[in-house]
């Protein structure tokens, strides 16, 4: 088992009354969290039960009038788990009637599609549920299980939870395969018409091969030969289903920066290149920068807090910073480079230095070095990915 480090947060949590929903795409911990919680929540005397939704058996317990739903889950037991609850009708009101008749009984339920979820996450709910987002492994908790857990294994096979243990390469590669194979007909066919699922799986083949680069739907949409309307219902699906994320750009209306471009970045390393089909060692691929900057995207992504935006910097000309992190809408550059470490300044940050002399905080993630470097009034940090935690945003009024 490897300790995750959202585990404790949810620990906290379990004596306050809010409904606590852990979202995040399929097989990336969430069912394995809510039942190390059900142990939790048992060693310490509280009567709980649990239900897994996805099983027809007990979705059929369901299929009753709500006020019998009510009863069943007030009489369940203290604390009631409620895996993959997107299958459950009028789960909003259901919840509301819970919380505000029972408040003995803490609900804490799962979902892996954010476009069934926000149809039962209604008004009625608000300031009664917390939300919790839920990613594949991270470096640190892969690194904390086993201390010989390379970088490079990290960035060819990411950190899906179903690889922990494996040993063979094979292996690993076909439970990836398997994966994104589960993701496409439970998920997508649901979403997308039988004669589109071809045009969804170039749609997702072309955003895995071009992660991290900008992203033109009207581009997208003559490649895969359906309109830019289809292939923005497309990415919203991918977004809508916690598969890919797009990252907007950062301007402060000056004439040259890009204003409506984005970037993507797929949830998972090893789900990217299970797409792409190439599992080769990472010093020998061309796109080794590529995958250190798409770790860097997961690892800033999942500290976001409701004061922090995440964005990408870069002008007509070219000139580009990898991130910005906006805390209280102050930017701090982040630059991701391989190799190296404090010398000279990459040209990217340099411009953007030039662009926003308040800058006060900059950063340079490498695979190995550190360092420190001042220019002009900002202090540039070069810093290992290893090291890479919650506390570059300290110190940002």
């Amino acid at each position: 088992m490897v300790n995750r480090l959202i585990f404790k947060v949810l620990q906290q949590d379990l004596d306050r009354p809010e409904i606590n929903i852990l979202l995040g795409a399929r097989q990336v911990g969430k069912t394995t969290l809510l039942r190390a919680l059900e142990a939790h929540a048992q060693q310490r005397g509280r009567p709980t039960r649990f239900f897994d939704l996805e099983q027809p058996s007990v979705l059929a317990e369901f299929n009753r009038p709500d006020a019998e739903i009510i009863e069943k889950l007030r009489q369940a037991g203290d604390v009631v788990f409620i895996d993959e609850f997107q299958y459950l009708q009028n789960a909003s009101q259901l919840f509301k009637a819970i919380y505000d008749a029972s408040p003995r009984v803490k609900l804490i339920c799962s979902g892996s599609s954010s476009l069934e979820i926000h149809k039962h996450l209604r008004e009625s709910l608000a300031g009664r549920r917390f939300l919790f987002r839920v990613y594949p492994l991270q470096y640190a908790e892969l690194r904390a299980a086993e201390s010989s857990y390379s970088l490079d294994r990290f960035l060819q096979y990411g950190g899906m939870p179903a690889l922990t243990g494996e040993t063979s390469d094979a292996r690993r590669q076909q439970i990836l395969s398997e994966l994104l194979s589960a993701y496409v007909l439970k998920d997508v066919k649901a979403l997308v018409k039988e004669e589109n699922l071809r045009a969804f799986n170039h749609l997702l083949y072309l955003l895995a091969e071009r992660q991290g680069s900008l992203v033109s739907v009207h581009s997208l949409a003559g490649e895969i030969g359906m309109s830019a309307k289809a292939v923005t219902r497309y990415l919203d699906i991918l977004e809508g289903t916690y598969v890919s994320f797009r990252v907007a750009s950062y301007t402060t209306n000056l004439g040259n920066e890009l204003k409506k471009s984005c970037k993507t970045y797929l949830y998972d390393l090893g789900i990217r290149n299970a797409i792409i089909k190439d599992f080769s060692p990472v010093p020998s691929r061309p796109d080794a920068g590529l995958l250190l900057e798409s770790a860097v995207f997961l690892r800033l992504q999942q500290w976001l807090t409701p004061a922090m935006d995440l964005r990408f910097w870069r002008t007509k000309e070219g000139h580009e910073v990898d991130f910005v992190l906006l805390v209280h809408r102050r930017p701090i550059p982040i630059e991701v480079k391989r190799r190296g470490g404090p010398g000279e300044v990459p040209e990217g940050l340099r411009r953007f230095l030039r662009r926003y002399p308040a800058t006060r905080t900059a950063y340079v993630v490498t695979e190995h070095g550190e360092g420190t470097l001042e220019h002009g009034a900002c202090t540039i940090r070069w810093m290992p990915y290893a090291a890479l935690d919650p506390g570059i945003a300290e110190g940002v009024p």
